[in-house]
């Protein structure tokens, strides 16, 4: 399986869990690998078969920016989600780290690896 990939995409949230967070803005940082198949794309040249990362970029900054939520966890299993709404994705990898948050450390965050569940036949 191919990968795609997002590294460094930065947006601006509401998100912690302490009182003083829940006021403010902060930085979140994703990095994303996605399971994807490029030979369509890559065979006929056409940006319809890919998996347009600047559209997913877009998506993904946008869900980010107009949620607010606790826990970098909770973010990470968003954006992971709305990956997979994709239907050609068949997993993601999501590196959500958030930075400055604890002192002493350039970042703190999360990685999870999520895959497409297959459809089970009803019989």
């Amino acid at each position: 399986m191919d990968k795609v990939f997002i590294r460094g995409l930065e947006v601006l949230t509401t998100i912690g869990v302490y009182e003083w967070e829940k006021g403010i803005r902060q930085k979140l940082c994703f990095d994303l690998e996605m399971g994807f198949d490029n030979r369509p794309a890559a065979a006929t040249d056409d940006i319809n078969l890919a998996l347009d990362y600047a559209t997913l970029s877009r998506k993904i900054c946008d869900h980010a920016a107009s949620k607010v939520v606790e826990l970098v966890e909770t973010m990470a299993e968003q954006v992971a989600m709305l990956v997979l709404a994709d239907e050609r994705v068949q997993w993601v990898k999501v590196i959500l780290t958030k930075p400055g948050a604890v002192p002493n450390a350039a970042g703190v965050g999360v990685e999870i690896l999520r895959h497409r569940i297959p459809a089970t036949s009803a019989n």
